[in-house]
Parts: C-alpha cells; sequence; structure tokens
C-alpha cells in the first residue's frame, strides 16, 4: 500500500456527472478532437461497471492511459491503492490533479500524472499491476501491444475500445475479424470480449458502440524465434487477405518455393491462409524461414 493518509475506501470519491463534465470541458474551454479520439465518460454506473470488470482492488496500481477529464480515473481511485494516468494533451494533463482534489480530496496523494505519449513511454514512476483505460480507437492497438511488449510486470488489464476493435482484439483463428490485433495480442494474453458500452454514455456522443476486452496475460509460445520474426511472419501473412501462405510468405522467403518448403517444414499446408492459423503456429513458420538457416 502506498504511505498516503488514506487508501481507497477511506473517503467517498465523486464521480462525474454529464454536467460536471461539460462544465470542465467549458472551463478548460476544451473542444474534443476527432484526431486524439476524444470521447468522455458521463456516466457514473459506466465508470464503475469498468472498474468493477476490471477487478481492481486495494493493492493494484493501475495504469490507465489517456484519462481525459477523469471520469474513470476518479471510478478507479475509489478502488485502487494507486493510479498512474499517461495523457499526452498538456491541458488535460495539467488539469487532472485539480479534478482529484475536487471530488476526491482523501485521494490526492494516490494519483501520478505523466504527461507523454503512451506510444513512447518506456518507464513508469511505479510498477503497475494492471492496466484500465479507454482507448482511441485510432491508436487503440498499437499502445496495448507497445505496454505489453514494454512493462511486463502488469498481469490483467480491461480496456474500452471501438466495438469493431474490440471484436478484433478477441477474434479467435477461423473468424471474420481475426487479424494482425488477435494474433499479435495473442503472443502476450489471453483476450475476451466482456462487454458492450453505448454511445449514449459518452461525450461527445460518438455514433459507434464501444466494447470492453479483458487481457490476462500468459507466456509467449515457446519457440527459437524472436518476436520480431514472428510477427514479420505474421504482418506478411495477412498484408493481402485470402491470399495462399506459400504467396504471401514468398517476399520474406524469397520466393514461392522456398515459402512452401518452410511451411511444410512447420507442418502447415503452403495453400491454408493466414485467418486459420494460430500464434503458435505462426511461431513454427517463423523458426523455418531461410534467413535463420
Amino acid at each position: 500500500m502506498n504511505d498516503s493518509s488514506s487508501g481507497p475506501g477511506d473517503s467517498r470519491v465523486g464521480l462525474l456527472s454529464a454536467s460536471a463534465v461539460r462544465k470542465l470541458a467549458t472551463a478548460l474551454d476544451l473542444r474534443p478532437t476527432k484526431q486524439r479520439g476524444q470521447n468522455f465518460v458521463t456516466d457514473g454506473n459506466t465508470v464503475r461497471r469498468i472498474v468493477a470488470a476490471a477487478g481492481v482492488g486495494p493493492d493494484d496500481v493501475v495504469l490507465e492511459i489517456g484519462p481525459g477529464l477523469g471520469s474513470l480515473t476518479l471510478g478507479l481511485l475509489e478502488a485502487a491503492d494507486h493510479v498512474v494516468a499517461v495523457e499526452i494533451d498538456s491541458l488535460l494533463a495539467g488539469a487532472l490533479p485539480g479534478t482529484v482534489a475536487a471530488h476526491a480530496p482523501g485521494r490526492v496523494a494516490a494519483l501520478t500524472v505523466v504527461e507523454a505519449d503512451a506510444l513512447k513511454i518506456t518507464a513508469l514512476p511505479r510498477v503497475p499491476t494492471c492496466v484500465v483505460a479507454n482507448l482511441p480507437y485510432n491508436v487503440s492497438v498499437p499502445v496495448l501491444l507497445h505496454l505489453l511488449a514494454t512493462f511486463g510486470e502488469w498481469q490483467r488489464g480491461l480496456v474500452m475500445v471501438q466495438a469493431e476493435v474490440a471484436d478484433r482484439l478477441a477474434a479467435g483463428p477461423g473468424s471474420k475479424t481475426y487479424g494482425i490485433p488477435s494474433v499479435k495480442m495473442s503472443w502476450y494474453a489471453a483476450t475476451a470480449r466482456v462487454g458492450t458500452v453505448p454511445p449514449s454514455v459518452f461525450w461527445p456522443v460518438p455514433n459507434v458502440d464501444s466494447g470492453l476486452v479483458s487481457i490476462v496475460r500468459r507466456p509467449a509460445p515457446q519457440t527459437s524465434a524472436s518476436r520480431a520474426e514472428v510477427f514479420a511472419v505474421i504482418d506478411a501473412a495477412f498484408a493481402q487477405r485470402r491470399k495462399m501462405l506459400r504467396s504471401a510468405l514468398a517476399g520474406l522467403t524469397g520466393s514461392s518455393a522456398a515459402a512452401s518448403a518452410a511451411l511444410e517444414a512447420a507442418g502447415v499446408d503452403p495453400q491454408a491462409r493466414g485467418e486459420v492459423l494460430d500464434v503458435t503456429a505462426f511461431a513454427r513458420i517463423a523458426e523455418q524461414l531461410p534467413s535463420r538457416a
């Protein structure tokens, strides 16, 4: 636990209502931008639902990406030991401590704000145990893959993303939405779609539903190939969907014949398509790349 004078549950946290969100935005002269995917949660029940689904408890140090105006941050502070909030927008990063002081005065010391691009951070002031975030759709997959690759300590997470992205993150081999995000996420973790969030709980109101995705870290596949080698095979396999693997991997191996030989050595049908393979099959293929010989 941290050494602040109060811990989770010691003082009531006032979550942000729709009117409070708009009042904050007005005070900051904030105009939400599509470029940064700024859609702020305005419903306290949704916030508490997310925190509960994430299983956040009094021993957790939560890494939150893109706290925005602080809607989810306040809910996390109500349950967690500490929240490290990474915010790229300097205006929002500067305002967040004041919002917490106003709505959760007993939990001010439990918040650390890091003004940074989540795609570029390589160090954190505290070791996170879990990640909980409302991620903008345009960077959600790269951010998650970066956090998984860079910070190995956190073991579980729950993210809210655009519904279509949620389906891709949680898809299994053979499904229509299975692709590069699905396979690369499965290198690090087991994922599952665990809920839907309607547009009406956001401001501005988006034109699509959002989905909740749970993340539970697991060991990477046992393989002699590096992650970079496996990911190169995944990228090539999905570069042109519905293409046979022997053709899709020809550029990576040097020729269609070399690709066929590598696939056969890995126990994969050269006429198969990437959409039917799991991450362990991609790892076996990577082990057979001519460049590794």
